[in-house]
């Protein structure tokens, strides 16, 4: 079929695909922010009657302290837990699974994740297994999760995943080397804290990384044909906050305001993209981390600047929009003039916050693989503003190869 058919069709494929998300109501989840706020949130687990918790993390967040912060309220309160700290970097179905029988063992009535995107993607995939009772493989899709999840509680720990508020979850099959989503409404949490104080101690790099995985977010969600004036609202709040603070916060990570504005930010983002869905920047990065085990939000960051200039014939308007809410320019300038500013600061922003032009694992051998997958994710999932065929996205991806 021809390449110009083809993208007729997949149009037509995201039309239907926004008819069904309008009528999909997305719960969002009660927010406690500031510093503290994740002790406050533990009264209202108590409210749901959830006095027998999984909590999902990672062993670092254990070794670090962060995790028993929240265990101390929570004996306080006299609620009974149990800790699954085995959580990795994109969680695959075997890891899942294992957390989904030390909840069935600890007859857990609700589920607490603490971290980053990882482990609040498993704890909702977790949460979604217990209580459905078919594989994880059969609830990947759209819809899929037929009864109600335990009760999901998450405590972020990085500024950039947007989970949080989100109606999905990612899962690797490593039989594949694909990711995997999950996609459903039952799948946003009842309440998460968005709070500061657990953020101060993360390292420049993952500052960096996942500040970068909420900017492309938002933009992605910006430049979405999905895009609507709810979504834009967040989307514009979260890249002002996030080019103001995350230099910011690169720099001095003890800036506890700086830190709160960042993680508001990632939750605006993710409130945006829910509805608004994403773009070429995710589904190449999806590729990385399964093929290579990229972190999500270098990935997503290396990536970002590759398709903006790439979107930059279809999207003018809407990056020159983008510029000037970060005062890159005034109104009345050309759209083709603001639009590559900004693209330009984002290519500026990579580079102070130490982010690499390549990746140094990609392997030539792989482009042709991880392009294939890219665009069966993005040609069935994501409302972009200009399509590529095949050999576009090889050319991109090859730009991003190690010298």
């Amino acid at each position: 079929m021809p390449f110009a058919l083809k993208v007729i069709f997949y149009r037509i494929l995201m039309v239907l695909l926004k008819f069904v998300t309008v009528f999909i109501p997305a719960p969002k989840p009660t927010i406690y922010s500031g510093a503290g706020s994740a002790k406050k949130m533990c009264s209202t687990i108590m409210h749901f009657g959830s006095d027998k918790l999984l909590i999902v993390t990672d062993a670092m967040l254990v070794k670090i302290g962060v995790v028993s912060e929240i265990t101390d309220e929570l004996e306080r309160l006299g609620v009974q837990y149990i800790v699954f700290d085995e959580i990795l970097p994109d969680p695959s179905y075997d890891l899942v699974e294992k957390g989904v029988q030390v909840a069935i063992e600890h007859q857990a009535n609700g589920i607490l994740a603490i971290g980053g995107g990882s482990p609040m993607d498993a704890a909702k995939i977790i949460a979604a297994r217990v209580t459905n009772n078919k594989s994880i493989e059969s609830l990947t899709g759209i819809l899929k999760v037929k009864q109600p999840c335990l009760p999901l509680f998450v405590v972020p720990t990085t500024a950039g995943t947007g989970s949080e508020t989100t109606i999905a979850a990612v899962v690797s099959n490593p039989s594949t080397n694909q990711k995997t989503p999950v996609i459903d409404p039952k799948l946003v949490p009842i309440a998460a804290a968005l709070d500061p104080a657990l953020m101060l101690g993360l390292p420049p790099a993952i500052t960096a990384a996942t500040g970068m995985d909420a900017l492309t977010h938002a933009v992605e969600s910006y430049l979405s044909k999905h895009a609507a004036p709810d979504t834009d609202h967040y989307a514009l709040a979260a890249v002002k906050m996030i080019m103001k603070n995350l230099p910011i916060c690169y720099a001095d990570g003890k800036n506890e305001q700086a830190r709160e504005s960042m993680a508001l930010a990632s939750f605006y983002a993710g409130a945006a993209f829910t509805k608004a869905n994403l773009g070429y920047v995710h589904a190449i990065a999806h590729q990385f981390g399964a093929f290579y085990h990229t972190p999500h939000g270098l990935a997503n960051a290396i990536v970002l600047p590759h398709i903006l200039e790439y979107s930059l014939p279809a999207a003018q308007r809407r990056l020159a929009e983008l510029a000037l809410v970060v005062e890159l320019g005034v109104a009345g300038e050309p759209h083709a003039v603001l639009a590559q500013r900004f693209v330009d600061a984002v290519k500026q922003l990579n580079q102070d916050i130490g982010i690499p032009t390549t990746l140094e694992t990609l392997k030539a051998n792989d482009v042709s693989t991880i392009a294939k997958g890219a665009l069966k994710e993005a040609h069935y999932l994501y409302p972009v503003p200009r399509y590529m065929d095949k050999l576009q996205c090889e050319r991109i991806i090859r730009a991003m190869l190690p010298a």
